[in-house]
Formats: structure tokens, C-alpha cells, sequence
């Protein structure tokens, strides 16, 4: 049946409102927050989801750094948006755990946001300044047990996928080094490469920042060996048995996404995964791409709450 031209007309009308909102989003700038400083994962990451959700949509994406308190700053912020598509977080670990470590946020961390997609996860390397004279990572548990003062490890602030890795390794392996929280794993690492710092966990953003000398890596923290890094065993097989940690980033938004709306942003978040500039972040670190929907993304967040609350309360990382 042809409709005519006035029931074309009115017909948006007869529909429903999240159903007009999703149709006409977006219709104006999209804030995209990053929770750690410029330069890491984080930040790489976010920006090449942004561009191309930019190209997708004709509408720009900027990029919001606001670094502190292992995300919970950049998260308040996000908490406090209006739930319209228009505020989004690419967040990390701390997103699951920091409701582990501190007492107190500013947000309740099961009721004030939507999960869009878990990203990509990333298998971490064991890596220590060259200044270090352990070319194993037997010679370097062997060295932590002898140290006075203890050896050093980076995070990019308590809390964080650094930290809890680092965490893991100490508890596990059962030795004591002394954690170094920065502001941001990027910062962090360039703390390492001068020296300031004996060890850190973590995905480098170059390859080329080991095959350059600038620190050298001993182990993968992931269950299995990196296809990026295949001579390099897991820190399960070098000598910590069971041991696994891995960093993951995804997306959030506020809470109270309309569906329609939630749903045109998670389809597009995962055809960006796609795009081989978004593709590229994630393998040049040695990266899985996952693209998941709301509902896998929710249900990692809360498996990784609870794979992690036993280390919190070893490790003694809750803080007011």
C-alpha cells in the first residue's frame, strides 16, 4: 500500500520517543573520555574508535583526557552525564575493580552506567629496565629475594591493570618488591625506560621499545604465549605456576541509555573494530580484538569483580 504524502509527514510522530532519538542520533558532538594520560593504549585506542565513529556518523568525536585516581575522576564525569549517547568512556581494568579498592566513589559502579562493548584484551609483558641484571625471569625472582631495598615495579596508579598484574606476581611468586604508582601506564613506562623503576607489567606501545634495548621483557602474563612475542615464555611457565593477567579496555556510557540508542552505538563501536586503523592499535600491542555486545561486556565486568577480590584483600590495595 502507498502511503500518502501527508502520512509520511506525520507518521514520525506516531512514534515512540526512543525511537525518534535513535533515528536522529547523533545530531551533534560526541564527548569521548579517556581516563589515563595522552599516548598509551588508552588514549590510542579511544581515538581511533572516535575517528571512525566521526566518519560513520558525520558528527565529531573529541577526545577528553582526565587523568587520576586510576579512572575514577574520568568516570565520576561519565556518571553524572546525561544518559543520551552523547558522554562515552572507553574504559580499563580499574572500570571492574576499583569498586574493590576503594572504600568510597563517587558513583555506584553497578547502577550508573551502560556497558556498550568490551573492546580487546591484552596480554602483558614481564619487562625490566636493562640496568637490571636478570635476563630470566627465574634470575629476577631469584634477585627480588635478595634485595635491600626491595626491587621496584610501575603501575599507572593503584588499582590499575599495572598494579593488579604486578600484585598477582609479587603474591604468587612470593617475594616483596615495592610498588611506584604513576599517573597513567604511559608515564609509568617512560619512568621505566629511564631507569627510575626496576620493573613493570604491561603491553608496550612499540615493539621497538624492546628490540631498542630501552627495557627488556622476560615473560607474557597471558595463559598462553603471545603470537607477537613467541619466544618469550608466560610467566606460568618461568616459573610463577598459574599465574595469568591480562588488560582489557572497553566502552561505557552513562546509565539510562535508551535501547534504540545503546543498540545504533554498540553496532557501530563494533563495525569500527573492524577499520583497520582501529585494527592496527590493537595488533601493533599484541592485541585481541573482541567487539562484544552490551550484554558480554557486562557479564566480563562482573566476572573480573570477582576473579580479583581475593587479590585486594591479600595484597592490602583497598585505600580510603
Amino acid at each position: 500500500m502507498r502511503l500518502s504524502r501527508r502520512a509520511l509527514l506525520v507518521a514520525p510522530a506516531l512514534l515512540p520517543a526512543t525511537a525518534v532519538r535513535a533515528q536522529q542520533y547523533p545530531d551533534k558532538q560526541i564527548r569521548m573520555i579517556i581516563p589515563f594520560a595522552a599516548g598509551g593504549t588508552t588514549d590510542l585506542l579511544a581515538r581511533a574508535i572516535g575517528q571512525q565513529l566521526n566518519e560513520a556518523w558525520g558528527q565529531p568525536v573529541i577526545s577528553d583526557n582526565r587523568a587520576g585516581a586510576n579512572g575514577v575522576i574520568a568516570t565520576e564525569i561519565v556518571a553524572k552525564s546525561p544518559g543520551d549517547g552523547y558522554t562515552l568512556e572507553l574504559v580499563a581494568m580499574g572500570h571492574a575493580t576499583n569498586p574493590l579498592v576503594y572504600k568510597r566513589l563517587p558513583f555506584d559502579a553497578d547502577k550508573d552506567f551502560t556497558s556498550i562493548s568490551l573492546i580487546a584484551t591484552f596480554p602483558q609483558l614481564v619487562m625490566v629496565h636493562p640496568k637490571v641484571p636478570a635476563k630470566t625471569l627465574q634470575e629476577l625472582l631469584a634477585l627480588a629475594k635478595k634485595a635491600n631495598p626491595p626491587l621496584t615495579y610501575a603501575s599507572g596508579g593503584n588499582g590499575s591493570s599495572q598494579h593488579f598484574a604486578g600484585a598477582l606476581f609479587t603474591h604468587m611468586a612470593g617475594v616483596s618488591m615495592t610498588h611506584v604508582a604513576y599517573k597513567g601506564g604511559n608515564p609509568a613506562l617512560q619512568d621505566l625506560m629511564a631507569g627510575n623503576v626496576d620493573m613493570m607489567i604491561i603491553q608496550p606501545n612499540s615493539p621497538s621499545q624492546i628490540s631498542s634495548g630501552q627495557v627488556r621483557a622476560l615473560a607474557v602474563s597471558s595463559r598462553t604465549r603471545s603470537s607477537f612475542y613467541p619466544d618469550l615464555p608466560t610467566v606460568a611457565e618461568a616459573g610463577v605456576p598459574g599465574y595469568q593477567s591480562v588488560a582489557w579496555y572497553g566502552l561505557i556510557g552513562p546509565k539510562g541509555m535508551p535501547p534504540a540508542v545503546l543498540a545504533k552505538i554498540s553496532d557501530a563501536v563494533r563495525t569500527a573494530c573492524k577499520a583497520e586503523p582501529v585494527k592496527a592499535v590493537v595488533a601493533n600491542q599484541g592485541g585481541e580484538m573482541v567487539a562484544s555486545t552490551p550484554q558480554g561486556f557486562d557479564e566480563f565486568i562482573q566476572a573480573e569483580r570477582k576473579r580479583y577480590a581475593p587479590i585486594v584483600q591479600a595484597a592490602g590495595m583497598m585505600v580510603e
